[in-house]
Formats: C-alpha cells, structure tokens, sequence
C-alpha cells in the first residue's frame, strides 16, 4: 500500500508543480506558419498515436488469452505515462539545447515552457514548434511500448511502469538528441534516419534482446506460444499500416513531395515483406497464414522507416523484401535458442530496423532528398554514407543493449520484474488487473 502512495504522490507533486510553471506564452509565433503544412502535421500526429493501439492489438491477438488485457494495457499505459514525462522534462532531454551533442539541457522545455510561444523547430520552419513537439511525443510513446512484447506474460505490472520512465529518459531521448537534433553528434556525422531506424526500432528491438537474456529462466522449459485471436492480429496490422503514413510521410515534416514519396516507399516495402515472407513459409512447407503475412508487413514497415524519405520507390520494394527475409530467418534461428523472446520483437524490430539503416546506407540517393547532404549509398559508388552508418550501428547496438541491461537490474531492485509461478499460473490480467477477458456470467 506504501509502495502504491509513492506514484501517485508523484502525480500530484507534478500537476501541483503546473501551478507555479503555467508556461504562460507571449506573443505565439504565426510568421512563416504554412496553414497546409500545419493541417498534414496535426493529422499525421494523430496517425502516429493510432500505432499505439494498433500495437495493443497486434500483441494482445498473438498472446495467451489470460494475459491479453495485460499486454493491450502495456500499450495503452505508455500513452499516459510518456505523455506525462515528456511534457515534464522528456522533449528537453530530446530536443532541448544540445549539451556537448549527446543530451538536451532539461531546463529548456520543462514544463513545455517556450514551447507554445517558441520559434518553430530549425528543421521543421512552416508548422508551429508545439506541433512538432508533439508529433515527437507519439514517437517517444510508441518505442517502449514495442519492447512489451518481448516479456508478454512474464513482466510485473508495476515494474513495466518503472522501466517504461527509465528506458525513455535514458535511451530514448539521448537516442532522439544524437539522431534529430541538428546539434546531436550522429547527425551533424550525417547519419540518416528519416523515421526512426535507429531512434525507434534499433532501440526497441535490442532492448528487447537484453530483456530476453535478463528475464530467461533456465529453470523453466520454453513454452510455445499460439495466438489467441487472430483477427485481433489483422485488426491491428492494419491499424499499423494506416498509421504507418503519420510515421514516414509526417517525417517530412510538411505537405510535399517528399511526404508523398515516403509515404509510396512505406506501402511498398510492407506489401513486398508480407508477400515475401508468406511465400518463403511455403517454400519451408508451411500453410499461407495470416499471422505469417501480417508479421511479414510489419517486418517491412520497420525497415522502410530509416530509408522511406530517401529511396526510390522500387528500391523500396528491394527493402522489404529483402528485410522479410533476413528477419524470417532470425525468428526460425531465434526458435532453437533458449531466449524467450514471447512475440519476436528483437528478430522483427531490431534486426529489421538494423536492416533498414544498411539498406539506407546501400540505397539513398540525393535525388530524392536534397537534405541528405551526407551523399549516395554504397551502390550508387559512393562510400562516405555507408561508413558512417556502420560506425553508427554500432554505437546504437551497444548503448542500446547495454544500457537496457543496467536498466532492467535497477528496476528489478526496485521492484521485481518477474511474475512469480502463481501469478503465471492465474495469469497476468487477472493477478496484476483484477480483471478477465471472459469474466463469469
């Protein structure tokens, strides 16, 4: 009960904190303002926050059925949770000024001071800096919330929320600042990542191996898992997938060409990945699956997301494809090892986020973004682009894991992070919620 007094006195500390930090604007910035510009930005953002819950029902079909309230509900609990964080102090830590190229000085938004009054975002001129602030949230909100189903059905509640907070302070943001801000070392290398590559799904997806590795329980034989609802599944791919255009067409940060040209790349590499990777069931001998194509579009969507604003359309196709099949290949290998990755978040969102930044390094042309000032991928013969993006995934590879691990020991010291056997026993909705899918008539 002492424990539970401590959140909520949190809660209460931060909304009585608003009071004295009202972030009252002056005179809000209208010049340069472009009303097209603005209206796209607003729709994408809510196409980005759709994700969430898309997300939700993706992993909760693919659960247990005593465990799917318990998995939807780590999705839709970082909607509020990040939301909070990222007013208080998160979009400074991400965006704030750059200290030294690695983090934001956390005294520049706090509160979201400066924020609705602000000159808009440097790389982001036409829409208001609140919008943009707030198109970044559904970024921030989205990321852990991919890591859940790594530990679906093994994680204390509780513990979730604590990790939720930690792994956005500490490796989201910095992640954000390196990648976007234009004073973040990672960019001003010209690293390139319209959507998210590295800063979402690299950094969901190694989390996911460290939790993997953190949570298994030699102990315990590894369970497969059947999906519990499969139309839940499908409900949620295509609640991705239409969410998906906010992701990589909004990261154009304006209504334009490039917006449209993204927003082709992203349909077509999801659409060449689920294809690809029913079709390569079918050569191992298995039956076309619904689960099979839509883990195949998600697979594809990941690894469009760094490249989307910078391939050609047909390269795209190439991305998914190719990125269906290497991470195909990881799950089947991930299979036969004793990591418990419960929904496949490292083969699906690491590996594949890990591809798409080598396809990008492969297949970006400056012809199709004229902000990419770093120059052609590798196959177009130049190799500057292709060098720096290994440096990168390599930096992004170690801090990511590393960190995750640091992370997931101090929230296990603070509050276990395992369920115990009984817990697993009733189940996770039940135990940590009180609550049941089918409750008793």
């Amino acid at each position: 009960m002492k424990k539970s007094l401590i959140p909520f006195i949190l809660l209460i500390g931060v909304s009585i904190l608003a009071l004295f930090i009202p972030a009252v604007p002056g005179s809000i910035v209208t010049e340069g303002i472009n009303a097209g510009d603005t209206a796209w930005m607003l729709a994408a953002a809510a196409l980005v926050l759709l994700m969430t819950p898309g997300l939700a029902y993706f992993y909760g079909g693919m659960i247990d059925t005593k465990n799917i309230i318990s998995t939807m509900l780590q999705s839709f609990i970082a909607m509020g949770v990040i939301s909070v964080v990222w007013i208080v102090v998160g979009f400074s830590l991400a965006f704030g000024t750059s200290k030294g190229g690695f983090i934001g000085d956390p005294t520049t938004f706090f509160m979201f001071k400066n924020v609705l009054d602000g000159a808009p975002w440097a790389l982001a001129p036409t829409i208001p800096l609140v919008l943009f602030a707030f198109f970044q949230l559904k970024f921030a909100i989205i990321t852990p919330a991919l890591i859940t189903g790594t530990f679906a059905e093994r994680i204390n509640f509780k513990s979730y929320i604590i990790f939720l907070v930690l792994f956005s302070l500490f490796i989201y943001a910095p992640l954000a600042h390196w990648t976007w801000h234009p004073d973040g070392f990672l960019f001003k290398w010209g690293v390139l990542d319209f959507a998210g590559g590295t800063v979402v799904h690299m950094s969901a997806g190694f989390a996911a191996l460290a939790a993997s590795i953190y949570l298994r329980n030699k102990s315990e034989e590894k369970v497969a898992h059947a999906p519990a609802n499969v139309p839940f599944v499908l409900l949620g791919t295509g609640l991705l997938w239409f969410g998906w255009f906010g992701f990589n067409a909004g990261s154009a940060l304006g209504a334009n060409p490039l917006a449209a040209s993204a927003f082709a790349t992203t349909n077509t590499a999801s659409a060449a990945a689920g294809l690809c990777w029913v079709l390569l069931d079918a050569v191992r001998g298995k039956k076309l699956s619904a689960l099979g194509f839509c883990i195949g579009a998600v697979v594809g969507l990941v690894a469009i997301t760094p490249a989307a604003g910078f391939v050609t359309i047909p390269s795209s196709l190439f991305i998914g494809t190719i990125a269906a099949i290497v991470s195909n290949v990881v799950v089947h290998w991930k299979a036969k090892t004793s990591l418990e990755d419960t929904l496949d978040v490292f083969p699906c969102h690491g590996v594949g986020g890990l591809v798409g930044m080598i396809m990008t390094a492969l297949l970006a042309t400056q012809a199709v973004n004229g902000a990419n000032t770093t120059g052609n991928g590798l196959f177009f013969g130049e190799t500057t682009l292709f060098f720096v993006h290994m440096k990168a995934l390599v930096i992004v590879v170690g801090f990511t894991f590393l960190g995750s691990l640091v992370l997931l020991k101090i929230t296990d010291l603070i509050s276990p992070l395992r369920l115990s056997a009984e817990d697993k026993k009733v189940g996770a909705d039940f135990s940590q919620h009180g609550e049941t899918l089918y409750p008793a008539q």
